[in-house]
């Protein structure tokens, strides 16, 4: 019987087990490691910065501009900055030498970074050199009121982003399972935002859209908040990079917010876009480190195999998640609530202006555990899965040994999606 082998990554390294050809009913995964970038990491970012789509340089835009603010993303992003960042410093200062410069780290609602894994992001030269601030949502009198979002919600942003003489950004494009697409605007929002602000956008209504998926902007309503919001907030612009499974830049797209975004997320939508392969199971994984530090953000995998899984079949995920569930309110919703479809059913139900904590996770989780079931691989502590209304596994062979019980069909068929978050999925 001829075997495949799977391989997935995992933390920073990579799980893997063999299994019969024939089961394997097909494999979504992205071309990004096929494509041949036509020049290195530096020079890509260095082109990118010296040909802008739609706008002018960031030398140009920097001139007369003395207090300008850099967001930065943060540690849960694997986002080349060490690439990205000193062109951009280095146009901003030949813009203006005395231009007073800030990174300001675009944590959104997430914790903020601990001082090493701001010097693994930013690398020495940039954490002894540059004044580094850190975003925090709940700093209220940190906040300016910038007007009401197209959603309804506040809009209410960072001071220092906002007050600055000029605004730019860095990050990267990937999938995202709601906003369509990472980078660009949403620096700002959620990135710079108040928390209220990013629970507004991320409200029940919204997230149940059904244009609120990875690769869809066109008709996306929290989209089309995080787009205004950059607006106002005067975001002149960006430089987002797309990166292969290796986090190696591959392509970067710099200049207006809106256009360069779009135009690396075209560029990004054409290696990874794929129809969906239907099977009893789907085995996947959260990109491996850092985005699978954690439960919560495997969620975001989850999404992808949720679209490939028969109803009532099984999803293998491996996510390290060496900082444990990652929301409190997120773990506390399925710890006290032995029922999906209650939790999805009381979620739909929340107000905008009442979206609670981590709960546009908890809505995409228990949209997916009220289709299938999940086996996960992870480092986290068996029971605190199991709370998590999924079932734990310590190994790809245990899992599938497990999943193939659970179908009760030794044949039952399998997809691969050997990276969930860099995949999107047709239905």
């Amino acid at each position: 019987m001829a075997m495949t082998e799977l391989t997935l990554p995992y933390g920073k390294g990579h799980i893997s087990a063999r299994i019969p050809e024939e089961r394997v009913a097909g494999w979504i995964r992205s071309r990004l490691d096929d494509y041949r970038p036509p020049a290195g990491q530096k020079e890509l970012a260095e082109q990118a910065m010296a040909a802008p789509v739609g706008s002018p340089t960031l030398a140009q835009l920097a001139q007369g501009k003395d207090r300008v603010v850099v967001l930065c993303s943060d540690h849960t992003r694997p986002v080349p900055s060490r690439y990205l960042l000193p062109p951009m410093l280095a146009q901003i200062r030949q813009g203006n030498p005395r231009a007073d410069i800030v990174l300001l780290v675009a944590t959104g609602c997430h914790r903020g970074p601990s001082a090493q894994e701001l010097a693994d992001k930013f690398g020495p030269e940039i954490m002894e050199r540059e004044k580094i601030l850190v975003h925090d949502c709940d700093d209220e009198e940190n906040m300016q009121d910038m007007g009401v979002l197209p959603s309804g919600g506040p809009l209410r942003l960072n001071k220092v982003a906002v007050q600055a003489d000029l605004l730019a950004a860095e990050g990267f494009i990937e999938p995202h399972f709601f906003a369509g697409f990472s980078g660009g605007r949403k620096s700002v929002l959620p990135g710079v935002a108040a928390r209220q602000t990013v629970y507004a956008n991320h409200c029940a209504a919204f997230i149940a859209d059904p244009c609120a998926r990875a690769g869809c902007l066109e008709g996306n309503p929290i989209h089309r908040d995080m787009v205004w919001a950059a607006e106002r907030a005067g975001l002149a612009f960006v430089a987002n990079a797309v990166i292969d499974s290796q986090k190696r830049l591959i392509a970067a797209f710099a200049g207006h917010f809106d256009q360069a975004h779009r135009q690396g997320a075209a560029f990004l939508a054409s290696l990874c876009r794929d129809q969906a392969i239907p099977a009893d199971i789907v085995i996947t994984s959260n990109n491996g480190y850092p985005l699978d530090q954690n439960i919560y953000q495997a969620v975001k995998g989850i999404s992808t195999a949720e679209l490939c899984c028969r109803p009532g079949g099984v999803i293998i995920m491996a996510a390290q998640c060496q900082d444990g569930v990652g929301g409190e309110g997120f773990y506390r919703t399925f710890a006290e609530n032995r029922d999906a479809g209650d939790i999805l059913r009381k979620i739909l139900a929340v107000p905008q202006q009442e979206t609670q904590a981590d709960q546009w996770q908890s809505q995409i989780f228990a949209r997916a555990l009220t289709k299938c079931r999940v086996v996960f691989i992870s480092d986290a502590p068996d029971q605190i899965v199991r709370d998590l209304h999924m079932t734990p596994a310590h190994s790809l062979e245990e899992a599938l040994a497990l999943a193939q019980q659970m179908t009760g069909n030794p044949e039952a068929s399998v997809t691969v999606i050997p990276e969930g978050i860099s995949s999107i999925v047709e239905g």
